[in-house]
């Protein structure tokens, strides 16, 4: 089994690489050096990397070696440099005084159809500016892209936008770019490659896949051998793609993901879409929010994958407030996989089993009837666990095991015809084995065992995958639910989209299980994981630019998120891991009425977050000084006119008094006028002051307070939700979601 790139549930190794040089007993390691913006338009590239090598010199004391740490100089887009350092030299430089911070170069990971047409975009008649949305260009920052898919045919393309700044490098299996696919860079500036050729081919398949669901071109009778046949396209499919290949097989430098926003930026993208996490940092020791805000400086949105460690809550990752953060959601469609055992009895279960079965019926057995009792070994043979199996015992039977921790692989080493393991998580994800196989609940399980037990000579049989229709949307059991660890007061995600049994294109250099042995191999495959949420939302932020071309990052994501679908199904977390709702991208064209940002306003919530003058005129650039006194206050409980609105109680028995201020902009026809709706819980009282807008033309500004009052959350209660609806009464309603929670949440 894979556990979905996506779901080998993301980790940040908080584990610098080992460095080659060594001075004295102290190993050098990897860090970042970041400078904020770029001392001026005037300064040529050279003369930023010579004042990154002066700096460096001065902290190290030696020329020579200064020049052999050294990796890499950020110098298009933003100034800082990365570079091999003992742990006195990363002092030194953390007190220059154009210096921002000194971070490690930690190792990241990936967060690893039918999707768009359940989104409302069905291929024939949603509306397009086709002329607009073929000089989109999209930066996906992944694991490099597969150019001999389908999805990638420039058939019909003309040259690549003339705003396009950027490269096409070539490399092992990667012949060139064309007037689809129109840049490609791979970056290894830690050998993370380890013994992969470097080259911006996709070794893995994720990269494919993300990227062809942003803007693969339509694919008619695409499939994952016959599962989930239909017409494969990406959200907009006439818009370029330019991969900046940042992840290897081992995992993603920090260093190389900011090498990639560096160079996307500079290149002229419009969107950048990366499905990468790590645990939540200070914003600017996070190489991911560093090159976003750089990113939205330039008018970019940058769109992220909120994680895979649900449901624990807690965990959602990318949270910076100018960040569109992901959440996975499932859509109406479902792989079920079903066992029929001897007695006739039907066990239903979940797995994208490519299989059919070749005999009516297998001998089956299970894990503590195939014990190998003449070897020593280490483990829980009713798990299945490896090492601790019998071949004798296994050979052309299908196997029951307890648990899901690649069994599939481990009974087909041994010669098994088939697995069926138990899911007590992930209760919704449908993983593709390695061999027949399917994942049932613990309780059907036992169902399993108990038959086994009582039957002289079990038998049963795998049945091939088939699709069925379920209500949706709701939030998987993967996505990463907050609230947040940085910002407390800023609700993260931010919002959901499909997630859930993705069929998009994949990379014939791998198999689709990950599994060399395996020898399916094929141009589209079926996964999960944040990360094929995120860029659907990237997909809908680029759709909603084609109609919107001046439009900010933040007034494109608001858009988005007050025109959100709310979760149809909704467990006791789904407040916490859905933001705002699922992505409506044609609604979200038309939303009425945006939040909108400017760069000031993140000057004013930087101030509020306890950052100096000196760090925010660094980041600005220029000559200008700031104090943050020379600024008015951000004010309210969250200092930033967000979306949606978050409270986090100082403590246990807090009672909840909150003020959040906001501004809306008319983005409607002629003249409006709201009036406001709010649906709140017993005990929490959401007063809004005015309780109606007037608008008499367009892009007018209109604000209004937000006033929140209750006593403390009740023993049991660990947060409570409410709605704040704008409704013009004819086909805008403008939602913001509030979420007021406890300090001692706890992870479900």
């Amino acid at each position: 089994m894979r556990i979905l790139l996506e779901t080998l549930l993301v980790l940040s190794f908080n584990i610098c690489l080992v460095a080659t040089l060594v001075h004295g007993s102290d190993e050098r390691k990897p860090y970042i050096v970041y400078m904020g913006e770029l001392a001026s338009s005037s300064q040529t590239t050279s003369m930023v990397i010579q004042s990154h090598n002066n700096l460096l010199e001065s902290a190290i004391g030696d020329a020579t070696l200064a020049r052999k740490s050294k990796i890499h100089s950020y110098g298009k887009s933003f100034n800082g440099f990365a570079a091999k350092l003992l742990p006195h030299e990363v002092k030194k430089l953390s007190e220059e005084r154009g210096v921002i911070s000194v971070f490690p170069s930690t190792k990241r990971k990936l967060h690893t159809t039918r999707s768009w047409d359940f989104l409302g975009m069905p291929e024939t008649t949603t509306k397009r500016n086709y002329r607009t949305e073929s000089n989109i260009i999209v930066g996906v920052l992944d694991s490099g892209i597969w150019m001999d898919c389908p999805s990638f045919s420039d058939k019909g393309y003309g040259p690549a936008p003339a705003k396009w700044r950027g490269q096409c490098v070539k490399g092992a299996n990667f012949t060139g770019c064309n007037n689809k696919v129109i840049g490609a860079k791979y970056y290894n500036l830690e050998d993370a490659a380890g013994e992969e050729t470097p080259s911006p081919v996709d070794n893995d398949g994720h990269g494919t896949h993300t990227s062809s669901t942003i803007a693969g071109v339509s694919v008619k009778d695409a499939s994952l051998y016959g599962l989930a046949r239909g017409t494969a396209r990406g959200g907009v499919p006439s818009s370029r793609i330019a991969m900046y290949k940042v992840c290897w097989s081992v995992a993603c430098a920090d260093s190389d993901i900011l090498a990639g926003f560096d160079d996307a930026i500079a290149d002229g993208v419009d969107v950048i879409s990366i499905s990468i996490g790590g645990a939540s940092r200070d914003y600017f020791n996070d190489p991911i929010a560093i090159g976003s805000f750089h990113a939205a400086k330039r008018g970019i949105l940058t769109s992220c994958s909120a994680g895979n460690d649900g449901p624990d809550t807690l965990t959602v990752q990318n949270v910076a407030p100018w960040i569109m953060t992901v959440a996975a959601s499932g859509i109406d469609r479902q792989f079920k996989t079903v066992v029929k055992l001897g007695n006739g009895r039907r066990i239903p279960g979940l797995a994208v089993n490519t299989f059919s079965p070749k005999k009516h019926m297998y001998p089956l057995t299970d894990g503590a009837h195939s014990i190998n009792t003449s070897a020593d070994f280490f483990g829980n043979g009713s798990a299945c666990d490896y090492g601790t199996l019998s071949r004798d015992k296994v050979k052309g039977k299908i196997v029951y095991c307890q648990g899901n921790n690649g069994q599939d692989f481990t009974i087909g080493e041994l010669g098994g015809v088939g697995t069926i393991m138990t899911l007590d998580s992930f209760v919704d994800t449908a993983f593709t084995p390695y061999i027949p196989g399917t994942y049932a609940l613990p309780k059907d399980g036992n169902k399993i065992s108990q038959y086994i037990n009582s039957t002289k000579k079990p038998m049963a049989v795998i049945q091939k995958t088939r699709t069925v229709s379920i209500d949706a949307p709701f939030v998987a059991s993967f996505s990463s639910r907050g609230p947040q660890l940085v910002s407390r007061n800023i609700l993260k995600p931010d919002i959901a989209a499909p997630g859930l049994d993705i069929l998009a294109a994949y990379s014939k250099q791998t198999t689709i299980t990950g599994y060399p042995t395996d020898d399916r191999r094929a141009v589209f495959n079926i996964i999960s994981g944040t990360s094929m949420a995120c860029p659907h939302a990237t997909a809908a932020a680029a759709y909603v630019k084609t109609f919107h071309p001046n439009w900010s990052p933040a007034a494109i994501k608001s858009a988005m998120m007050t025109t959100a679908t709310p979760m149809k199904i909704k467990d006791k977390t789904a407040e916490l891991g859905s933001g705002a709702g699922q992505i409506d991208p044609v609604q979200a064209v038309d939303p009425g009425l945006v939040y909108d940002l400017s760069m000031s306003s993140y000057i004013r919530f930087l101030c509020k977050e306890g950052y100096n003058g000196t760090t925010i005129a660094l980041l600005f650039g220029g000559k200008r000084r700031y104090n943050c006194s020379d600024f008015r206050p951000a004010r309210g409980t969250d200092g930033l006119n967000y979306p949606t609105m978050q409270l986090h109680l100082q403590n246990p028995n807090s009672t909840v008094s909150a003020i959040f201020h906001r501004t809306v902009t008319h983005v409607g026809q002629g003249s409006a006028m709201y009036k406001v709706n709010v649906v709140s819980p017993k005990g929490l009282s959401v007063r809004v002051n005015p309780s109606s807008l007037s608008f008499s033309a367009p892009q007018q500004k209109r604000s209004f307070s937000v006033v929140i009052k209750g006593k403390s959350l009740p023993k049991g209660t660990q947060f409570l939700s409410a709605l704040l609806e704008w409704n013009d009464f004819q086909k805008h309603s403008v939602r913001s979601n509030i979420l007021v929670y406890k300090p001692d949440i706890l992870p479900y």
